[in-house]
């Protein structure tokens, strides 16, 4: 079958579906593609969300990857509001919700995640907010206002951003989180104590060690107050944000191997040759890293989403290469994070004057001598040099990596 006669059908219209129809089309992909998803959107990016959009300075058009007409441009069949129901394997099709059958050469699973929910009776109520998609985060817009007491379960990146865009909103905020420090998962002591207190500093109440063991409801079904242990904290407003549960049950039923994720290779590819999987949903060999991972990131969906193109058109693939990375916003600090802190074994500092009253410095974690990782506070313009060198896992004096008078691009340009 000649490329041109081909269909690539790709399951999830969000930022890893749509950039693997994108990437298709530039590699001159001439197929067929089919992009469908259960959300009524075209495909958007969902970090401000949590960010931008909640805080009110962004709108939806400014969310979307590409305004409807480049869909249309690019030849791409944009299918909106459908779930698929079931893979069939062996026929090559998917049957979706609306009765409706796509034949496929190639499937991209793109399916992403959902919120996990408190496990406790009340957590359904309306005044609980989770927020993964457009319309979460629009309900959530509307419910913060001034003087509304905002509890926010869980003290991951998610959580921390919503309550800095509900104290912005003049809200009351408390953050409750049930381990020992903010960002227990995803950031070392240094960073997580580091927003701690600029929560504090900015008003929010950051309580650590306390999970949640009940909400009180009143008689509509209202969610009144947030039970911690012995505390009982009046509410008007819960959010929830504590993790991501991937979307592999479709998977799971077509007999594809499923782990933490649907599991692929480092070419995005599951156990069957004709099936792949990207973004969130997607359990992945990381050449980089040198074991497997499952990334809940927007760069890391956007390179995946380019690797299972590359297979898809035939090209020879390329494996995801870079460190992985990502950001975050609150207040006015900008942090930006490349690599993986586990397994560090030290800690460098690189301080710099703060500007207009924001800190503004940089953590490097090496393990053996090699820079693994690096997190940045207000320091945009050298995140970059700072990639290369966790890429490369550089060996640099500590000294030297210290001195803010040292450019990094300075140290990348002396790895030759």
């Amino acid at each position: 079958m000649s490329e041109a006669t081909s269909t690539t059908l790709i399951l999830g219209a969000g930022q890893a579906g749509g950039e693997t129809a994108l990437a298709l089309r530039q590699l001159g992909y001439t197929g067929r593609i089919v992009l469908a998803g259960s959300e009524t959107h075209l495909p958007y990016r969902r970090p401000p969300l949590s960010k931008a959009f909640l805080a009110g300075q962004a709108d939806e058009a400014s969310l979307l990857i590409r305004p409807a007409e480049a869909w249309e441009k690019a030849e791409i069949d944009v299918r909106l509001g459908v779930t698929a129901t079931a893979i069939d394997r062996n026929a090559r099709t998917v049957s979706f919700d609306d009765g409706r059958t796509v034949s496929y050469d190639h499937l991209v699973l793109a399916l992403g995640g959902r919120v996990r929910h408190l496990p406790i009776p009340g957590s359904d109520a309306s005044n609980v907010y989770y927020l993964r998609n457009i319309a979460d985060a629009q309900r959530l817009r509307e419910a913060l206002a001034p003087g509304k007491r905002v509890v926010v379960v869980g003290g991951g990146y998610i959580g921390l951003e919503v309550a800095a865009s509900a104290v912005k909103a003049g809200a009351s905020v408390t953050v409750l989180e049930a381990a020992p420090r903010l960002l227990a998962r995803v950031a070392e002591a240094d960073v997580a104590g580091f927003f701690a207190s600029l929560h504090r500093e900015n008003g929010v109440d950051v309580q650590v060690g306390v999970g949640v063991t009940a909400l009180e409801q009143d008689a509509n079904g209202q969610v009144v107050a947030v039970v911690a242990g012995e505390k009982r904290l009046e509410a008007d407003v819960v959010v929830v944000g504590i993790g991501l549960i991937p979307n592999t049950e479709l998977a799971q039923a077509a007999g594809l191997a499923v782990d933490n994720g649907i599991v692929v290779d480092e070419f995005a590819r599951t156990s069957d040759p004709a099936i792949l999987a990207v973004g969130d949903c997607a359990h992945h060999e990381h050449p980089a890293l040198g074991r497997r991972i499952r990334l809940e990131s927007v760069p890391s969906a956007s390179e995946m989403a380019k690797v299972a193109a590359s297979v898809v058109h035939g090209d020879a693939p390329k494996a995801v290469a870079s460190a992985p990375w990502f950001w975050s916003d609150q207040f006015n600090a900008k942090l930006q994070m490349v690599g993986m802190t586990d397994g560090h074994d030290a800690v460098v500092e690189r301080r710099l004057p703060d500007a207009q009253g924001a800190a503004v410095f940089m953590l490097f974690y090496l393990r053996d001598g090699a820079v693994v990782a690096a997190a940045s506070i207000n320091r945009a313009q050298e995140f970059l040099a700072a990639r290369e060198l966790v890429g490369r896992r550089a060996v640099v004096d500590p000294a030297r990596l210290a001195d803010a008078a040292t450019p990094l691009k300075t140290l990348v340009a002396e790895l030759g």
